[in-house]
């Protein structure tokens, strides 16, 4: 197996690595057999819909470790004010293009926080008459957790600090990081 590429130095925002690329390509290959296996006696493609921005590269690396079907379509929903605090309403910003009646859907998230935009786009999709609704978030902070909600799928649970790579940002910055790193307390 090859090395990952040497990891970039830490800023001075960035307190520690949480999760390094390693440990991530290997998740990311054991969460697509898993879904392979659940999915392979699917009769239509299995529709994998990203929650943008945060969940594109977790949605890039696991979809091509799978072999069944599927086609990937995007949303991109807010639950965050302007300084980053979580707030209880979610609006829709994009919607998806495809038509998911009757169709299996795996919705790909970075994070699972409050479960607010979870359960907002599980109830959503449900309506819109798929056959099922499953959830895969790449990580998990169960501290945060404001609604009870089924992950069928998860990749690392962590404490409740901010943390930013592999697709997770602060104001934009260190999204494409490699690895997961937590955050110095943001103020």
């Amino acid at each position: 197996m090859a090395k990952s590429l040497t990891i970039p130095p830490l800023t001075e925002d960035l307190a520690q690595v949480l999760i390094d690329a390693d440990t991530i390509n290997r998740r990311v290959t054991e969460l697509a057999i898993q879904i392979n296996n659940d999915y392979r006696d699917i009769t239509e493609p299995l529709i994998l819909i990203g929650v943008l921005k945060g969940s594109f590269i977790f949605l890039s690396d696991l979809c091509r470790k799978l072999t069944i079907p599927h086609v990937v379509d995007f949303i991109a929903i807010s639950s965050y004010g302007n300084k980053g605090e979580v707030q209880g309403n979610v609006r829709m910003l994009m919607d998806i293009r495809e038509d998911m009646a009757g169709r299996d859907v795996l919705i790909v998230e970075d994070i699972l926080d409050s479960g607010n935009t979870l359960a907002y786009l599980q109830r959503n999709f449900a309506t819109r008459g798929a056959k099922s609704v499953r959830i895969a978030t790449f990580l998990d902070k169960p501290e945060r957790h404001k609604i009870d909600l089924k992950l069928d799928y998860m990749g690392f649970t962590i404490p409740d600090v901010w943390v930013v790579g592999y697709g997770l940002d602060y104001k934009e910055k260190y999204r494409t990081l490699p690895y997961i790193a937590e955050m110095y307390p943001v103020h």
